[in-house]
């Protein structure tokens, strides 16, 4: 009887062994499963972080050549006012010589006059922008909603 149990026992361990190695080879299977989920997230995070450097390049690019751009706009407005104020002299000048109304005829006359009105009175104050550049997509790329701060640029990468 004892050798029936001893059997017995032996029968039911057996299974419990076969059952353990059935557990161990699906954490096994689990595991390997893990692992090449973790290479692809790895891999995809890799090919993340590169886009995400040339997107930076890119960004600071543009904020260098909108730097620039508005550099050379400012540049011309004041060049332009400039110009105006010159054009501006020289027709108060015209006007204030006794000669200069006997030398002008009435047409040229009324051509100053309607460009003194129109143009020379009204001289761009400084920060003023120019009606010549075409400002139509303001709302969606207003330079004021610009931010030039660079603190960004600095995000601690973990």
């Amino acid at each position: 009887e004892q050798g029936l149990q001893l059997l017995e026992l032996g029968g039911s361990v057996e299974e419990d062994y076969i059952r353990i190695a059935r557990c161990f080879e699906a954490t096994r299977q689990r595991c390997c499963r893990l692992e090449q989920d973790g290479r692809r997230a790895r891999e995809k995070l890799a090919r993340v972080e590169a886009e995400r450097a040339a997107l930076e390049v890119k960004l600071k690019h543009a904020r260098n050549q909108v730097e620039v751009e508005m550099k050379k706009r400012h540049r011309a407005e004041a060049e332009l006012e400039k110009q105006e104020r010159k054009l501006q002299l020289v027709f108060e000048s015209l006007m204030r010589e006794p000669w200069g109304n006997e030398m002008l005829s009435r047409n040229q006359c009324s051509v100053l006059s309607a460009l003194a009105g129109r143009r020379l009175g009204v001289t761009l104050a400084p920060g003023r922008r120019s009606s010549a550049v075409d400002e139509s997509c303001q709302s969606l790329l207003s330079h004021s909603d610009i931010s030039y701060d660079r603190t960004e640029d600095d995000v601690v990468r973990s």
